[in-house]
């Protein structure tokens, strides 16, 4: 059973979202400046609903090693909330999603034209090729890049292989990678309606040089976004309460700390 803050913060978003998909449906005909400033507002109210409704806040760390402007994030993706917060926090963001969440009314239609990097998986080359060069004008324009590279949300605790499309960015534009580290889905769960109260932590580490082959760049991205990600949510279970925390995640985390510090 829903507690009573995620039903009340549940129906608020759901007139948020009809707000600013439905009412604001005209703005879509102006230029792309407006939609931006739409999905903007969108996120951030989203997020001050979640304080207001959740009592479920953020915190940013490593903002020293986020650059203004034109960059490649790699971000670990727990939570819906890791796709609203980079609208409310970087200016004007080219987020790479899949080809297939561009067909959801309004959603969808918003972000194609807001200029995010729509990428078809079943593709192949063709498909790299538009990638590259939406990037690359994103990056042209001064717009951050960001890229969830495992490709889809991920429970806390788990980890996927990281996708190739990071490493094909990475190479191909030769630009530093920022990777960041999240703690969200102990707050908003994947494919959830639950919502915890705590602090969401976002942290930006210190950018991978860009130079690298794939093979060690993506295991070097793979080995930060990640320890840092289990340091996050180690330090948040220390908060949750017991029935907020997923079963078993307190240990799987304790043991991966004990096998890299061997």
């Amino acid at each position: 059973m829903l507690s009573f803050r995620a039903v009340t913060f549940n129906f608020f978003f759901y007139v948020l979202s009809a707000i600013y998909s439905i009412v604001l449906t005209p703005v879509y005909a102006l230029p792309r400046r407006f939609t931006v400033a739409i999905m903007r507002g969108w996120s951030k109210g989203t997020i001050l609903l979640l304080r207001i409704f959740a009592n479920t806040r953020y915190e940013i760390r490593g903002l020293e090693n986020l650059p203004e402007g034109a960059c490649l994030i790699a971000c670990k993706h727990q939570s819906l909330w890791d796709t609203m917060v980079f609208n409310a926090i970087t200016r004007d963001p080219a987020i790479v999603m899949k080809k297939e969440l561009l067909s959801i009314p309004y959603y969808g239609w918003y972000s194609a034209k807001a200029g995010m990097i729509a990428v078809d998986r079943e593709a192949g080359s063709a498909s790299l090729r538009k990638m590259f060069n939406a990037a690359k004008e994103a990056l042209t324009d001064n717009r951050p890049i960001i890229i969830f590279p495992e490709g889809t949300r991920i429970a806390p605790g788990e980890h996927e292989e990281l996708k190739p499309g990071v490493a094909a960015i990475y190479n191909h534009l030769k630009v530093p990678c920022i990777p960041v580290a999240v703690n969200s889905g102990l707050y908003w769960p994947a494919r959830s309606q639950e919502h915890h109260a705590g602090t969401i932590i976002i942290e930006f580490l210190p950018a991978i040089e860009p130079g690298l082959k794939r093979r060690p760049f993506l295991a070097e991205l793979d080995s930060r976004m990640n320890t840092a990600t289990d340091k996050l949510m180690l330090e948040a279970i220390e908060t949750l309460p017991a029935d907020a925390v997923p079963e078993g995640l307190p240990e799987k985390l304790a043991n991966r700390s004990e096998n890299k510090a061997q």
